[in-house]
């Protein structure tokens, strides 16, 4: 029990120091929440079988109910049409005196500029499965829209709310990691997003003298620490095998000789 609300404590940590992909400018006509937690520590049970968005969201509604500004009116509302699911709202609150619909997001992205033609374009997932443009426009064209269906009318009207009288808002943070060496600064993103690099098999031999560490997914929200269980070069070459054969690309942990740690991504392309 003690070590799970030692894990949990530390992805709210990391959550918390996690920034949000954009300040002040609108893009994609989303509008980023801004929320500045007085408390860093955190009292809540969260099932551990729950995938990482779902954590997050149950990190964000502890993060939510500690600000006197805020009630949360309801969450994660699935709206149906024929008993087929269409979508769900992530939450409804009510900050001062206005009512939000707020979509939770927490992505990791790396910039590959072989892809599209604006910065935006340039970020994909890890497994180059997914991009940070698809998921604006899921946003933009899908996800926000949905408040504003028939279908979501019959749940508004149960709780006394109308859709012309909800703002809707974004909560979309990110880690961005771009290739070793990368030095361009963002130009419409937040360049404080940017946790670390990426890099092939083949760059990875410049990393012989440094050991590795290769968090479960939930912990790769988490500052990285020493206190781990660290991999030789040798031992992590031969870890990271099973996840090449498998195309999927691990955030890791590197620690050189001088005691500095980096997060960076193992790439299988």
């Amino acid at each position: 029990m003690y070590q799970k609300r030692k894990d949990i404590q530390k992805r709210y940590e990391g959550f918390l120091q996690t920034n949000c992909l954009w300040n002040g400018a609108i893009i994609y006509a989303l509008n980023q929440f801004d929320i500045e937690s007085k408390s860093t520590k955190i009292d809540a049970e969260i099932n551990e079988k729950l995938r990482l968005g779902k954590y997050i969201e149950r990190l964000v509604s502890f993060q939510l109910k500690q600000e006197e500004s805020i009630s949360i009116i309801c969450e994660n509302i699935q709206i149906q049409q024929n008993k087929i699911t269409l979508g769900e709202l992530d939450c409804i609150i009510k900050k001062e005196n206005t009512v939000i619909h707020l979509e939770i997001i927490y992505k990791f992205y790396l910039f590959d500029e072989s892809v599209g033609t604006t910065e935006i374009e340039h970020f994909i997932g890890p497994n180059r499965k997914d991009s940070l443009k698809e998921k604006l426009e899921k946003l933009s064209k899908k996800q926000l829209p949905l408040l504003y269906s028939d279908e979501c009318k019959t749940y508004l009207n149960s709780i006394n709310l109308e859709a012309s009288e909800i703002e809707q808002q974004v909560y979309f943070k990110a880690q961005l990691f771009v290739p070793f060496q990368h030095q361009n600064k963002l130009s419409t993103l937040n360049n404080n997003c940017i946790a670390g690099f990426y890099c092939n098999l083949k760059e990875l031999h410049q990393f012989t003298d440094c050991k590795f560490y290769i968090p479960i997914k939930k912990d790769w929200i988490i500052i990285p620490h020493k206190n781990v269980s660290w991999l030789k070069f040798d031992e992590f070459d031969i870890e990271l095998i099973e996840y090449i054969n498998r195309k999927f690309s691990p955030l890791c942990w590197l620690k050189k000789q001088n005691g500095e740690i980096l997060k960076f991504f193992m790439v299988w392309w």
